[in-house]
Parts: C-alpha cells; structure tokens; sequence
C-alpha cells in the first residue's frame, strides 16, 4: 500500500507530462488506462525539461507509399518531434505486452508545445491496429499516405528483392508472383495491402473520417510542398515549412531536403527502380485494382490519379 501511495505522489509530481493540447486525453490518463507503473513516468523526464510524451500523431502506413519521406519532411517544423524508429507496438504481441510505458519509452524526448509523432507502416494493414489505438486515444491524428496500388507493389516487391539481394540469396522474378496458372495471383500479399478500401473500413470503424489525413504519396514525390501544407493545416501546426526546404536533387531524380542550411536526402535504399514488368501483366495488375480503387473513392469521398 506505501508503494502504491508513494507511485500516486510521483504520478502527480511529474509537471512534463502535462498534455500539449488539452483538446487530448492527457498522458497521465493514458498512462492509467494501460496500468503502467510509476517507474514507467519517472522515465518519461530529462533533467533540462523535456520529456517523453505519447504520439499525439501517428503515420499509420502505407508500406511503400512514402512514410519515411512524408516523416522526414513533417520533422522540418520545429514544434515536431519525430521517432526515428518504427515502434510497430500496436501490431507485435511482444512489444504490446509490453504496455503504454514501454511505448512511451521509444518516444524522443520533447517540450510541451511539440507534436510527438511516430510511424509504423504496417499499422495500416494490421486488423487488430485500430481498436487498440482507439484504447489509447480515441481523439488522436492520423496520417496515412497512398500512392497507385500498382505501383505500390512494385516497390514492395523491389524491397524484398533487394534485401535479399545484399544477404545474397535468390529471390523469384516479380512474375513468379504475380502469376499463378495463368492468372493473376490474388493471394499475393503485396496485392492485398494495396486493397486500401478493406483496410481503410477497419480504421473507419474506429475513427471518423476528420481525424484521417490521406496524404497523396504520388504528388508528394512530384511536389512536395502543397502536400506538407495541407498536413501542416490538419496537424493544426503554424505554417513553418517552405518551399524553399525542397530541392530537386537531378542525380537522384527526386526532391531532397533543406534544413537551416543542411541538405540531405533520403537513404538510397530510396527511390529504387522498379523491375520491368511485361505491359500485358502490368494492364491486368490496373485492370484488378480498377473496382478496388472506386470502392476507395467512395468510401473517402476524393478520388486519386492512379490506373
């Protein structure tokens, strides 16, 4: 009992975990909500302020769709603290078992005004994501950036290729997956991630529609400024990013980063080029996600210029 006592004493004492926004659960009653232990908090403080707070923000995916970009850009807004790390908490048993004080522990330290904000990609497609973040913070913000399906899967396949091309082991054609007995394999999981109105149902049963930001990931790459405006205005962030934070990089072939006088681009692991598809696949691959993508439209009320 004189722990409990003495953990409740501490819980109160600690001023840094005072919510940003207090539209927002605050993060001592997020806290509660996972039972987390009052060594949990104790953890969460650094000596000159700043503190580990829960993402009031999350880039829920998609896989290959541009989060690492997106994230990088939205970090050049200095009332933004990003993750640098995938947590993928919500969507690993063995990190979830692990409670909201674990999680907190992977969050970068930060002041009150900022906007703690991580990404984990498979988020998107993940059915047990949703209700578990809902748990956590029904009023948080999401983010999550598309680009064509098709194209999507490209970049998935080109991904795994060429991980396994630098641990040299073989790894089948793209056709080797994309066809099976003559006919597109449906059972392809690159092809049902880019099913984006199933997944998008799920996280639809669990937010509205206004707390869901879609992010164009095909304009993104072509011109990235409007696209981080509108999530700027979403985040309710004061507009600190500009134009001028942009450059198009000719040896890369897409846009890097200006910050304060430091350029910097992406991983090359970044903007690979995809494997060369046969036309004829390529048209069934447009063709099968033609009636997915209208679903798509539907559903979120604004259409995209994919096949």
């Amino acid at each position: 009992m004189a722990a409990l006592l003495l953990g409740a004493v501490l819980l109160v004492a600690q001023p840094q975990l005072v919510p940003s926004r207090p539209a927002e659960l605050g993060q001592q009653e997020l806290l509660r909500k996972a039972g987390t232990l009052q060594d949990d908090v104790r953890e969460g403080a650094a000596p000159n302020g700043s503190a580990q707070q829960l993402p009031q923000t999350i880039i829920i995916g998609v896989r290959k769709g541009g989060t690492r970009a997106l994230l990088e850009m939205l970090s050049l807004h200095p009332d933004v603290a990003a993750a640098e790390n995938e947590v993928h908490f919500f969507d690993w048993e063995e990190h979830y078992s692990h409670g909201l004080g674990w999680y907190l522990s992977q969050m970068p330290f930060s002041w009150p005004h900022q906007l703690t904000v991580e990404k984990t990609p498979a988020y998107f497609t993940s059915p047990k994501v949703p209700e578990r973040v809902h748990s956590m913070n029904p009023s948080i913000r999401l983010l999550l950036i598309l680009r064509d399906p098709s194209e999507r899967v490209l970049s998935d396949y080109t991904q795994v290729f060429y991980n396994h091309m630098q641990k040299r082991k073989p790894y089948p054609s793209i056709e080797e997956f994309l066809v099976r007995d003559g006919r597109l394999n449906v059972d392809y999981k690159a092809l049902n991630r880019s099913l984006y109105h199933v997944h998008m149902q799920n996280w639809l049963r669990f937010f509205p529609l206004r707390h869901i930001h879609i992010v164009d990931g095909d304009r993104l790459i072509r011109d990235p400024f409007p696209e981080i405006q509108k999530v700027e205005r979403f985040l309710k962030l004061s507009p600190q990013i500009n134009a001028s934070n942009f450059y198009f990089n000719k040896t890369k072939g897409f846009y890097c980063l200006r910050d304060s006088g430091r350029d910097r681009c992406l991983h090359e692991s970044k903007g690979r080029a995809h494997p060369q598809v046969d036309p004829k696949l390529l048209n069934k691959l447009h063709e099968y996600f033609h009636e997915p993508n209208k679903k798509f439209f539907e559903l979120v009320g604004r259409t995209f210029d994919w096949h």
